[in-house]
């Protein structure tokens, strides 16, 4: 972690919550479903509405002065505004309209009341968005540090937003599944005749840090590809992590995994763990068998089992967009019953 930085404290361990995305069209009735099976609330995504529901489409309604378009190859910042913003827009209010109604309905307020909500990673989003030229922003650092001041002012926005609306403290989630090929300068360019230059991970972790200084809340860095970004985590003030770890191949973690996972754990950062497979084989793994898998990590790494319920929240391995509403109902409670054996372990 920086040592510049101190990291807000966050909601509590030993619990369940979700990764972000969620199946189907309608808000109110994902919302209902976290807040009914887990017990740390997150504001669900709906990517299956379309353009500009997706993970990086949502950036459409947060990044300031900079308006999106869908382009030749997905999208494009705009020169003006554009139907994709306000579509985008129009779908984040929605979602809010039908959070702020399950949160009241259910009556999930109080002091100590935690919601957290996800956003697209700065470093994803210049990744994923062409410029106007067609080139993608991420090979152009004065485009992407733009990206991600425009994008701190957005997320400061929204968790003020919420915290209006509900009353609750936030937990912003950054949703960098591509920030590994960002750091090894392997992001797919536009043609061969592009080029993509790396960004050291220490680039990006000093832009991450100003970004969790500027919105002052606890954040959380998800990233559910192969390589898990420790370097950035190592000199980010960071309150936690969120990350896959399911069972592949041997069923054992890279040792980098395990290394990573140890040394943020013993330097008091939390760890979402992906232990409930979203999609996959049509029977899920029996709460016990979840509850394993924490306890064998913690074992592996040599921790003390306090870890499990001091450092630990128990989430699916990563959205559950692409699962059928039962699965993904059945996914978070079997988060929720898993974490509630950590205790015991």
């Amino acid at each position: 972690m920086s040592p510049t930085a101190a990291t807000p404290a966050g909601p509590p361990t030993g619990i369940a919550t979700g990764v972000g995305s969620m199946p189907g069209v309608d808000p109110r009735a994902a919302a209902d479903v976290v807040a009914g099976e887990v017990a740390l609330m997150h504001l669900p995504e709906l990517p299956d509405r379309g353009p500009g529901a997706d993970m990086i489409g949502r950036c459409a309604a947060l990044l300031v002065d900079m308006p999106m378009d869908i382009g030749n190859h997905g999208y494009r910042f705009a020169g003006g505004g554009s139907a994709l913003g306000r579509r985008a827009r129009d779908m984040l209010r929605a979602d809010l309209d039908a959070l702020e109604e399950v949160w009241e309905t259910r009556g999930l307020g109080g002091p100590d009341s935690w919601v957290k909500m996800q956003v697209c990673g700065p470093f994803t989003a210049a990744a994923g968005i062409e410029l106007a030229n067609g080139h993608k922003v991420v090979a152009d650092r004065g485009a992407w540090g733009d990206v991600v001041g425009s994008l701190t002012e957005g997320i400061v926005t929204q968790v003020r937003e919420l915290t209006r609306r509900l009353g609750a403290r936030v937990v912003v989630q950054l949703d960098e599944p591509s920030l590994d090929r960002v750091i090894d300068g392997t992001v797919r360019p536009l043609s061969r005749f592009d080029t993509v230059p790396a960004i050291p991970a220490a680039v990006v972790a000093e832009h991450l840090s100003g970004l969790c200084d500027a919105v002052a809340t606890p954040v959380v860095l998800h990233h559910c590809g192969q390589t898990f970004p420790w370097a950035v985590v190592a000199q980010t003030p960071l309150w936690g992590v969120s990350l896959d770890l399911t069972p592949r191949g041997d069923g054992r973690l890279p040792t980098a995994d395990l290394d990573g996972l140890g040394e943020t754990i013993e330097s008091g950062v939390a760890v979402m763990a992906g232990v409930v497979p979203g999609v996959g084989p049509a029977t899920l793994p029996s709460s016990d068998a979840v509850a394993d898998r924490v306890v064998g990590i913690v074992d592996t790494i040599g921790l003390d089992h306090s870890a499990l319920t001091g450092s630990f929240l128990v989430t699916p391995s990563c959205g559950l967009s692409g699962a059928t509403g039962d699965r993904a109902a059945a996914a978070l409670a079997l988060c929720t019953s898993a974490a509630a054996q950590l205790p015991h372990r």
